[in-house]
């Protein structure tokens, strides 16, 4: 059943949400921070179902305290059912009067939001609340961002704008100011560790350093784990690390051309893992830097005697320049350059 209790690890930020509903006083204008994969697109749906659901009558009781985040609240009085014919039209994306908006392309563009002005001159449908939910909030062009500027300056009646955006200084200042902010944060290393390993029943040591490489990110932590399920994390990231040859990066110069362009070519053959399999491999190096200074701080502490031995081969200069070239590596990927030939090119680099 949809609920607050279904977005991890951002207990603040919920609670804060659950608080406005119980008093009925949902600002006109929300700006949801956090990084990618927070839950702040579940949290600004979720808010749109409880507002609007049949089976939740609304609330406004003023007296009611701030909650404090330590405290173990149930939400079962915010929670929309999941049931009635609202929730299941704003769950199938099919509500008339939750309208979305996401970049067309790299940006979003003046057009949609005058679309938008179009379709909030008219009441809303049916809906107590008309929301719009505006995805990567960051991406509107100027003009697009003045014409929202009109919006929020002006909002139409029983109508609530919820943006989503990393950071508060991605966007117009302007348009800042005018929305409530709640921060959502990366869920916890040891939270993140006990959630994999209770809800993908994954061992401590597998769930640890998936924690680590996910940074926080739960969805990217669920994406790193589930592809392995049946192939084994273990074996997994030991065919990247020798497939790449940079489980001894030391002897990467001597590996055949021929081995180097195939791994490239295996790994840009699956593009839906192909950045974690790089942020595995970025992981591995850094390691490999770490453990020279710091060696209680690396991330595959499983492989500690085999990072210990490759650590010693290589100079922190050389590792470091590995790691930037797979990070241009994912910069051009993340900007649809083709990805077999970005591989083979940061392989050549990495080997030369």
């Amino acid at each position: 059943m949809p609920g607050f209790e279904s977005i991890t690890g951002q207990k603040q930020p919920i609670r804060i949400l659950a608080t406005l509903l119980r008093r009925g006083m949902i600002p006109h204008a929300l700006l949801f921070c956090g990084i990618d994969a927070a839950g702040k697109r579940s949290a600004a749906v979720t808010v749109a179902m409880s507002c609007n659901c049949l089976n939740r009558p609304v609330q406004a009781s003023q007296s009611d305290p701030p909650l404090s985040v330590s405290d173990d609240v149930s939400f079962d009085d915010v929670n929309p059912c999941g049931d009635c014919i609202s929730c299941r039209k704003i769950l199938s994306d099919n509500h008339p009067d939750i309208l979305s908006i996401s970049p067309s392309g790299p940006i979003i563009r003046i057009a949609q939001v005058r679309t938008l002005c179009e379709s909030l001159s008219m009441k809303p449908y049916e809906a107590r609340r008309r929301f719009v939910i505006i995805s990567d909030a960051q991406a509107m062009n100027p003009e697009a961002g003045n014409a929202l500027l009109k919006l929020l300056e002006e909002p139409p009646d029983r109508t609530i704008f919820i943006l989503l955006a990393p950071q508060t200084s991605d966007l117009l200042p302007t348009i800042a100011s005018r929305c409530q902010h709640v921060h959502f944060y990366p869920v916890p290393g040891k939270e993140l560790q006990k959630l994999l390993m209770e809800k993908e029943n994954l061992p401590p040591n597998e769930a640890a350093v998936i924690a680590v490489l996910a940074n926080g990110d739960y969805a990217k932590a669920l994406a790193l784990s589930r592809p392995f399920k049946g192939t084994d994390w273990h074996h997994w990231r030991h065919w990247l690390l020798d497939a790449s040859g940079l489980k001894r990066p030391a002897e990467l110069s001597k590996r055949p051309i021929g081995l180097q362009l195939m791994f490239a070519e295996q790994l840009a053959s699956n593009k839906e893992i192909l950045l974690d399999a790089l942020e595995v491999l970025k992981a591995w190096l850094r390691d490999l830097v770490i453990y020279k200074f710091c060696p209680d701080k690396v991330i595959n502490t499983d492989l500690v005697d085999t990072i210990r031995n490759a650590s010693q081969t290589e100079s922190v200069s050389t590792l470091i320049l590995k790691i930037e070239t797979i990070q241009t590596a994912q910069k051009s990927i993340r900007g649809n350059s083709n990805a077999r030939l970005t591989l083979e090119a940061m392989m050549l680099k990495m080997a030369c």
